[in-house]
């Protein structure tokens, strides 16, 4: 929003010496962030003055037409300038930059030879001058502004001071000069003198229409809960908008248009109300304020056809849409060159509908971001009389007495707060006077009760809603810098959980091991979920849905964290990275039935702890997973030979690795042995996936992915996964160092003979049992499956190291420890030492 200081003026009263750094100092201490603050008076050097166009030589034999102007500047003689614009007359006063004079942009003025003849000058456009982006042709200033020689700077607005405020969403009436006039007062203490308050009213209203008198046919309103119209007749279509308005019209970044438009876009900076002005002669019957039927087609004035959506607020007449409201008007009845009749409209719109149109259609508009922030809805009736007032002043029409006024407008509702709970928050003492005195001066009304006062917040202040908006009302306008800058002491921390503890164990232990940790988003769609084969029924597929997610192709939060690590892996394969291990420790969400929505709770203070346990109640469980995949090799080629690929081994050995560092061991089954079926491990290969688990739980799985899936996915083959449940690993008590012994070790090897089917972690854990204390520890070196064990037969050597903590083991026991091993694995499994 950029406005000029002397329009300000004329709606406050302020320092006559007021700078460019008080004017922002004001505007910062009442909360408004300017951008940018410009003294228009710099940027144009040297001598800029009024000038009369005396005579206009046209010279001839140019390719193009080129005049030679004799002008008055107020010298003894008048000067000669080349100009090639057409848009001025013999007396007319126009601007004129003489030699000396450097223009926005460096450029200098000097006198020269040029077509003939020695141009003493140059007349100015409002583009050259940076008043405007107006270059069609140069300022024509208005008979009797200011008699020759004068100085030009305050005539076409340079002797100003302009300033650029960023609105916030909830300041939206800040979007006017009304509403930073009124700012200014609350912060310099000058008196304001409200534009809307000083608008003569126009005589009649809607109560006694004739049958001449446009009809409105408001039919929903939601959207639309006043709709307020005046018709001003026979209006000159050539007349000009004036110098003034159109000045300040490019300050504010709107290029002039027309009479009527331009005062419309004047009135909309001015009030923060925006307005539409019609061509009576091309609406046909009255105007339908309703939604948009499905199919309908609208023609916006920016030259689109644009199909209209059935949430849309639309004007339609007899001949069907006309305006996509609060947005854009249609190109069929827009104000032309030959319009005389002038329909002016003032109305008040749904702010959500107004939003979600202009993100719609991807069509914002100034009218747009002020409906949208929400617009006054008690000025319509004073806009719409101002706007017929200026255009019958400036454009000779009359002005139809009998105003069309719809009005179902809900006041605002009153907010109850406490009178002392400014003073609580703040850590400064406000004393009741002076909080009724700071909510009076925003426009509110106050009833103070028993220590609590009732607040009826202003028309133009729909985001006070909630007695913590007025609080934040008293905080600001009794100044910020009266609260105490005073950090709290932070209490003494208890240091990470267990659980902290542990979650980190695990990513170091996974980045010693040669993983690379990712952070992704926790965002999914279903499309991945059917690249990964997840079957239906399956609990992963129970998304919890987003309502306003960032992408309509992920709506969902994750239930595994494969999905956004695997895209993580192609990512970077993408980018000609080749061996790759990643992993990621996060949250998955498991609704574990229907969402409900919790219920909203007051922002005046901490919500009861019943309210919070209810509320805690309704999220899903979020437990905490880790997963980590392998592409590419999994030891590097070299000088000392070929690498070796990843395979589902790798993924099993990363999570003993990760589950160690959560305190406990794994067993490893065969993926489908315990979950029943290939469809149940899914994204992984049935055939080399490794089911986990922590005593008789699965924890989750390991092992090569589906081929399936990495051609669905773009990855490479036989990349490998491994995902578990971190919080469904017990956290383990106090661990004991264990004692060293420094009495020699007993190294005995064993091979027994198995079934094929039996695995070789259940067969290592029976050995320990067997072995008892003497056990140091138990390693499978070699597997051997051959003709000589039989069909179905394997064969499994382990290590088996044997150590007394107070003696030298002895041959017999030794050997004795190793026989009781063997005894109960034969005993369990029905091993047999080879060779026996």
């Amino acid at each position: 929003m950029r406005v000029p200081l002397s329009w300000l003026r004329e709606h406050v009263d302020l320092p006559a010496d007021l700078t460019a750094d008080g004017l922002e100092k004001a505007l910062v201490k009442v909360g408004l962030e300017v951008e940018e603050m410009t003294d228009a008076g710099a940027s144009v050097e040297g001598p800029l003055v009024v000038g009369r166009v005396e005579s206009i030589e046209e010279l001839q034999g140019l390719k193009k037409p080129i005049r030679y102007c004799l002008v008055d500047v107020g010298n003894a003689e008048p000067q000669g300038i080349i100009c090639g614009a057409r848009n001025f007359a013999e007396g007319d006063l126009v601007v004129v930059a003489l030699p000396g004079a450097v223009l926005p942009g460096g450029f200098a003025i000097a006198a020269r030879k040029t077509y003939g003849h020695i141009s003493n000058g140059m007349i100015c456009s409002a583009r050259e001058l940076g008043v405007s982006d107006e270059h069609e042709g140069i300022i024509v200033l208005p008979p009797g502004t200011a008699a020759p020689g004068a100085e030009a700077r305050p005539v076409v607005g340079l002797d100003d001071i302009v300033v650029e405020v960023n609105v916030t969403p909830d300041r939206g009436y800040c979007f006017s000069v009304r509403g930073i006039a009124r700012e200014l007062s609350h912060s310099l203490g000058g008196a304001y003198h409200d534009p809307v308050a000083a608008v003569v009213p126009i005589e009649g209203d809607g109560s006694s229409l004739g049958e001449e008198a446009y009809r409105i046919d408001v039919r929903d309103s939601v959207a639309c809960d006043r709709f307020t119209a005046v018709a001003v007749r026979g209006v000159d279509p050539a007349a000009p908008t004036p110098q003034w308005m159109t000045a300040r019209l490019a300050v504010a970044g709107i290029r002039s248009i027309s009479l009527p438009v331009d005062i419309t876009n004047y009135l909309m900076i001015e009030t923060g109300q925006p307005m539409h002005a019609w061509d009576l002669e091309r609406l046909t019957g009255p105007l339908v304020v309703r939604r948009a039927a499905a199919g309908e087609k609208l023609t916006t004035l920016d030259g689109v056809k644009r199909a209209l959506d059935p949430q849309d607020i639309v004007i339609a007449d007899d001949t069907g849409v006309v305006s996509l409201a609060a947005v854009m008007g249609g190109s069929t009845t827009e104000v032309s060159a030959s319009t005389v009749d002038v329909l002016l409209e003032a109305a008040h719109w749904d702010p959500l509908s107004v939003a979600r149109t202009i993100r719609r259609h991807k069509l914002p508009s100034e009218a747009g971001k002020r409906y949208e922030r929400g617009v006054d809805p008690q000025i319509t009736a004073a806009a719409a009389a101002r706007a017929a007032a200026l255009l019958a002043e400036h454009g000779g029409g009359t002005v139809d007495p009998r105003v069309t006024d719809v009005y179902a407008v809900v006041p605002p509702a009153p907010v109850t707060m406490a009178v002392t709970r400014p003073s609580e928050l703040a850590g400064i003492d406000y004393t009741q006077e002076r909080v009724v005195e700071v909510l009076t001066m925003i426009g509110a009304s106050v009833e103070v009760d028993g220590g609590r006062a009732v607040v009826t917040p202003p028309s133009w202040r729909p985001d006070l809603t909630d007695p913590a908006d007025l609080v934040e009302e008293v905080l600001r306008l009794d100044g910020y810098d009266r609260i105490p800058s005073i950090l709290p002491i932070a209490p003494p921390g208890a240091g990470l959980s267990v659980t902290q503890r542990r979650r980190r164990t695990v990513g170091r232990a996974l980045a010693d091991a040669g993983f690379t940790e990712t952070l992704c988003y926790p965002f999914v769609g279903v499309g991945v979920l059917d690249a990964l084969r997840i079957p239906a029924g399956d609990p992963r597929r129970d998304l919890v849905l987003l309502r306003n997610p960032l992408s309509d192709e992920e709506p969902g939060m994750r239930t595994t964290l494969l999905p956004p690590l695997l895209g993580a892996l192609r990512r970077n394969l993408g980018r000609g990275l080749r061996d790759l291990a990643l992993f990621e420790l996060g949250t998955v969400f498991l609704p574990g039935g229907p969402v409900r929505v919790a219920p909203s709770a007051g922002v005046d203070g901490l919500p009861p702890a019943e309210e919070l346990r209810a509320a805690e109640a309704l999220l899903p469980h979020q437990p905490w997973h880790v997963a980590a995949v392998i592409a590419g090799d999994a030891d590097p080629a070299g000088w000392w030979g070929a690498g070796r690929p990843a395979d589902w081994a790798d993924a099993v050995d990363a999570a003993r690795v990760a589950a160690e560092a959560a305190g406990v061991t794994l067993t490893v089954r065969a993926g489908v042995d315990v979950a029943g079926g290939p469809e149940a491990v899914a994204p992984w290969h049935p055939g080399r996936c490794a089911a986990l688990l922590v005593g008789d739980t699965v924890v989750g799985y390991a092992g090569e992915l589906h081929p399936a899936v990495c051609a669905d996915l773009d990855l490479p083959r036989r990349t490998v996964a491994m995902e578990f449940d971190l919080d469904a690993v017990p956290i383990p008590g106090v661990s004991t160092a264990p004692r060293l012994s420094g009495f020699p070790t007993a190294l005995l090897d064993v091979a027994l003979v198995v079934d094929a089917a039996t695995p070789a972690g259940d067969v290592a854990s029976a050995l320990t049992e067997g072995a008892g204390a003497l056990l140091e520890s138990v390693r499978l070196f070699d597997v051997y499956e051959g003709a000589q064990l039989g069909a179905g037969r394997k064969s499994l050597a382990y290590k088996l190291t044997f150590r007394a903590a107070d003696r030298t083991l002895t041959g017999e026991e030794a050997l004795a420890a190793r026989d009781a091993a063997v005894a109960v694995a034969a005993d369990r499994f029905g091993a047999t030492l080879r060779g026996a």
